[in-house]
């Protein structure tokens, strides 16, 4: 197949675009995509990560703008492109606003959280916006708010030309399938639709059968040299796995960090508390290494942090799973998943932040080794081949010295407390439950490895034998916050009888697993009842609804009477008159 831009019939100022992006041939989804799209066809792609996928749909989305006849007004929206997070959005507009460097008659609006969505009503009332770059919650959030703002959204998106939505499972899979369809709700029939995943799973079947017509499907994936096997991640990746104990997985990681000091790295955890500590644990182990962190509740800063971590050409980020999905950050180098992801399909997607577009990349997944038989399901379940990462030899543990920090901070103390928990709660809802075994957990060693003082009270550890684990010989109330005016205030309240420990740690608890089924069950209890109660209402014969009827209507009529609304002689008539 010829992957020339020239077999293309583009503008020049795509063309122009394509040069300052030095972009020299098409990759295979760009290639298959952007005619079937210039040809006024829907589109639904699915390609594995790092494949190219947002130029698939921004130059057919520049060139459909440009071929209207007449001019497009300051409000029109003409394209709408659905993104999961900000950061992938963020991203997306960045690739744009070099597409409209040389189309200055068209303007982009970006619309996501981080600030309020009044502001984002503003801006787009005064600069307009052809083209849309949004998240699904923002979006219909000003939609539905026609009535009550400046411009009028609902009219703004009648001369909708392309509608896409990237990376739609993972749309799907965090919950906004109401939301997408709240918003194809508003939108015109008549319009391109473009969608694009790196897997097509049942619900992306639904969105597709729901929001497009026809669609032309495209699959492109990538190829083992060695044998006829379709994997799901670039040939130019390398995934590694590193064993070692819980105990041992910081010191592995900071030595790591310390042989790459000059490179660019993204460090995966599980959970947000997780990502809290170790940044601000690595923060102080490792002082002359840049340390980033971002997670899904971060609320001011999150925008800010992505895109200068995205410039710099060398840096630590530590962040979860928010950051595994469709976003392209510049010259990873490697991709570090300190913790197991939640599902198999979340492994390729986090080892795919690196080796993207044909660069060469690589990704160490650290496992404890009641966790080795991951490594034979990632290889047979993913189709990805796992090479052994060789274990440092570590001098002096930095656990210690991290121990002395939580000593020094009380801010610091209760993020290792939170971070275990979470971990520990995470661990027990695995979704590959027969690998990660809550049973063959060692919680000493995980203590140690976390830099625990003490051993949090928590309903999965009731009636554990802990071993290998050795608590700090302090008292941890009189740990102070680093911070002063915490600090004071922490000892207010301390002065008026109120504990920390007993608020935060309350001793009759049930563990989330089991809080979840019992949720569980009241809701099919719930449901089994409402069940029930309609096959005896379909059981009941005409006949008996008709008596019922009557004696509904014969207890009304005495309470009338009761309350003095009707006379006795009144009740007397009616009631002889309903029995006849």
């Amino acid at each position: 197949m010829d992957d020339t831009w020239d077999r293309l019939t583009l503008s020049t100022a795509c063309q122009d675009a394509i040069k300052d992006l030095k972009f020299t041939k098409m990759t295979p989804v760009q290639a298959a995509c952007i005619p079937l799209f210039l040809e006024n066809k829907d589109v639904a792609a699915e390609a594995v990560t790092g494949s190219g996928k947002t130029l698939a749909f921004l130059i057919p989305i520049i060139e459909r703008l440009q071929k209207r006849a007449e001019p497009w007004k300051m409000h029109e929206i003409g394209a709408i492109i659905l993104t999961p997070t900000r950061e992938l959005a963020i991203q997306i507009e960045e690739v744009l606003q070099i597409f409209l460097k040389h189309l200055p008659q068209f303007t982009s609006s970006l619309l996501i959280g981080g600030t309020s969505v009044q502001t984002d009503i503003e801006k787009f009332s005064k600069n307009g916006g052809h083209i849309i770059v949004g998240t699904p919650g923002r979006l219909e959030d000003i939609l539905n708010r026609q009535n009550s703002s400046s411009v009028n959204f609902a009219n703004c998106v009648k001369s909708l030309e392309v509608f896409v939505m990237d990376e739609a499972d993972r749309l799907l899979e965090i919950g906004f399938e109401a939301t997408l369809n709240t918003i194809l709700s508003f939108l015109p029939k008549q319009r391109r639709t473009g969608l694009f995943s790196a897997t097509q799973t049942n619900e992306v079947e639904n969105l597709i059968r729901a929001g497009m017509r026809n669609p032309v499907r495209i699959c492109v994936k990538e190829k083992q040299t060695m044998a006829n096997v379709i994997q799901k991640i670039p040939s130019s990746l390398t995934i590694h796995y590193l064993i070692c104990d819980h105990d041992e997985k910081l010191d592995q990681l900071v030595q790591f960090l310390r042989d790459h000091k000059q490179e660019k790295v993204m460090i995966f955890f599980a959970t947000c508390v997780s990502v809290d500590y170790f940044s601000a644990a690595l923060s102080q182990i490792l002082k002359k290494h840049s340390i980033s962190a971002i997670h899904g509740k971060m609320r001011q800063k999150r925008n800010k942090i992505f895109s200068e971590f995205r410039k710099k050409t060398r840096g630590v980020l530590v962040c979860t799973d928010v950051m595994a999905r469709g976003v392209d950050i510049p010259e990873v180098h490697w991709v570090l998943q300190y913790d197991p992801p939640s599902s198999a399909s979340a492994f390729v997607h986090r080892s795919g932040r690196t080796a993207r577009i044909g660069n060469v990349g690589n990704c160490v997944v650290f496992l404890a080794p009641s966790e080795d038989a991951y490594i034979e399901f990632i290889a047979m379940n993913q189709k990805v081949p796992m090479h052994k990462y060789p274990k440092a030899e570590i001098e002096t543990s930095v656990l210690p010295k991290l121990k002395l920090v939580s000593q020094k901070d009380r801010a610091i103390y209760e993020k290792s407390m939170r971070a275990f928990v979470s971990f520990v709660q995470f661990y027990a809802k695995h979704e590959c439950s027969m690998i990660f075994r809550l049973k063959d957990l060692d919680f000493g060693c995980l203590a140690t490895g976390f830099g625990l003082l003490k051993i949090p009270h928590m309903p999965e550890l009731r009636k554990k034998q802990i071993t290998n684990f050795t608590p700090a010989d302090i008292d941890v109330n009189d740990i102070p916050y680093r911070e002063k005016s915490r600090e004071k205030l922490r000892q207010q309240k301390i002065m008026e009888g109120i504990s920390d420990e007993k608020k935060k740690y309350k001793p009759r608890t049930v563990s989330w697993s089991k809080n979840k089924t019992k949720k569980e069950n009241k809701k099919k209890r719930k449901e089994n009842k409402k069940i029930g109660k309609k096959r005896k209402q379909e059981e009941m014969s005409a006949e008996d609804f008709a008596d019922l009827k009557d004696l509904d209507d014969d207890y009304r009529l005495l309470k009338k009477q009761k309350k003095g609304k009707i006379s006795k002689e009144e009740f007397d008539q009616k009631f002889t008159a309903s029995a006849e």
